[in-house]
Order: C-alpha cells, then structure tokens, then sequence
C-alpha cells in the first residue's frame, strides 16, 4: 500500500465556470487555471501521483502545453489513472476536502463522487468527498479562490 497526498488552488474570477469535482456548480465566479481549475481533482491528481511515485501535475500537464488549455481535469485523472495502471497499481481510496466560503457545496457532493469514480473505473464508496469553511478568515474566507486536499491510496494490482 502507497500513500499520497495533493493540494491544490486556484482564485475565482469573473467570466469562468466553477467546476469542482468533475461538476458544474452554478456561481457567478469559476476558478481560473490553464485547465478548467477544478482544484479538487487536480488535489486527487497530485495525491495518487504522488503514491505511485510519479511527479506532480504540472510535470505530468504543463501549463505551457496548449492540449491542456481549457481541458476537463477528468480527462486528466483519467490520464493519472492509466499511469497507475501502467505501474500495476490501483486505487483503494481517496479522501479529499474542498475549502470554499462560497457557493455552498453539499448539495453537489454525490455527483462529483460518482464523477470521480466512474474517471477512475472505482466504485464510489472508494471516494470520499467533503466540503467545508474557513469562518471567513483567509483567501477562502474572503471569497478569493477555493482551495482543496487529498490523500490518496494505491494498491499493487493482484494477479
């Protein structure tokens, strides 16, 4: 068993789609990013790169690549996915937190751990989603970007 963890962030700005998790969240501000700044699977991304030894996402994707302009980050979990199993490594689990003042989020909670899991070809009780605040202290609190973590574990494929 390996273990990685991932973290992530990105400001909100005008003019962008917030999509966390996979999934549209209706908000009059998205998070920028080269990618479609979904922090909560690009934190995914970086925790189960990390586990199977792999570096993090901007070595994997970088900003400087035009293919990733604009991209859906399940494209890229779906990428990260064929690199653990290119090593014989599985997921087991993944427990991540988003941390965002606003918009609130537990209503979109399920679609984006079926989201995620269905990328990942796992079934979704392998994928724990949370959401919470920072009571108003910091960037999050202020409303000025969305931040999340992960941890993720990775399992050799048995024969």
């Amino acid at each position: 068993m390996r273990v990685g963890i991932g973290y992530d962030v990105h400001p909100l700005v005008a003019g962008r789609r917030l999509v966390l998790g996979g999934t549209e969240v209706p908000f009059d501000k998205g998070l920028s990013g080269h990618s479609d700044g979904d922090v909560l699977t690009h934190a995914i991304m970086d925790a189960l790169l990390g586990a199977a030894g792999f570096r993090d996402i901007g070595i994997q994707f970088p900003s400087q690549d035009l293919r990733y302009k604009d991209i859906s980050s399940l494209v890229l979990l779906s990428e990260v996915n064929r690199l653990l199993k290119g090593k014989r490594l599985r997921v087991g689990n993944i427990d991540a937190v988003v941390i965002a003042e606003q918009p609130r989020l537990s209503s979109f909670i399920e679609d984006m751990r079926c989201r995620i899991s269905q990328t990942l070809r796992i079934a979704s009780t392998q994928v724990m989603v949370k959401a919470t605040t920072t009571e108003g202290l910091g960037f999050a609190g202020r409303g000025e970007g969305i931040a999340a973590y992960a941890v993720a574990v990775v399992q050799e494929e048995m024969d």
